[in-house]
């Protein structure tokens, strides 16, 4: 539960989904709705990564499940360091506040590298509902913040040092877990 809530949070900090949420805060004026949607979203994803997970659990033995987690680690601190397209703020959605974080938040997070780094967690244990609950604090931890704060946020936090940082740190952990999987550390 801690290494999924931990690499969660830092794989979030800066994400698409922090600026969403704030954006959406700041557009609706409505942070209990905005964190509902928030909820919604990320309990329902974190519910398809941690089940996959479980799943793959089933079908793979340990070896590459070990690898499963490396590439998560590698790809999230990767993707974390490149450049990335400028979120949709979903202006022209005109649905209501709670619907519009939902799937506009539950679109945005599907596939998303906090999704395959829960659904590898997972894989790792036969406690998927404790790697659930990790991804759900992690996520919730990261944007919670970003509604509360909105455009302070930025202010207040250096987000790109904080991406970049972050970034090294998934990348490097990644990395040191494939040597790992290879017997070369």
């Amino acid at each position: 539960m801690l290494a999924t809530f931990f690499a969660v949070l830092v794989a979030e900090m800066g994400d698409r989904s922090q600026i969403l949420a704030a954006a959406l805060a700041i557009r609706f004026g409505d942070d209990r709705r905005i964190l509902a949607g928030l909820m919604l979203a990320t309990l329902l994803n974190c519910a398809i990564s941690a089940a996959a997970g479980s799943v793959i659990d089933q079908w793979i033995s340990e070896e590459p499940v070990r690898l499963f987690i490396a590439l998560a680690y590698i790809f999230a601190g990767t993707g974390m360091l490149m450049w990335r397209r400028p979120v949709d703020i979903l202006s022209g959605w005109k649905t209501g506040a709670v619907t519009t974080s939902f799937l506009g938040l539950f679109i945005l997070q599907l596939g998303d590298k906090s999704q395959f780094l829960i659904a590898a967690q997972a894989a790792a244990t036969p406690f998927w509902g404790f790697t659930f609950a990790g991804g759900v604090i992690g996520i919730m931890a990261a944007c919670v913040p970003a509604i509360l704060l909105r455009e302070k946020l930025a202010q207040i936090a250096p987000i790109k040092r904080i991406r970049r940082m972050g970034g090294a740190l998934l990348l490097l952990w990644g990395l040191y877990l494939a040597l790992g999987v290879f017997d070369l550390v």
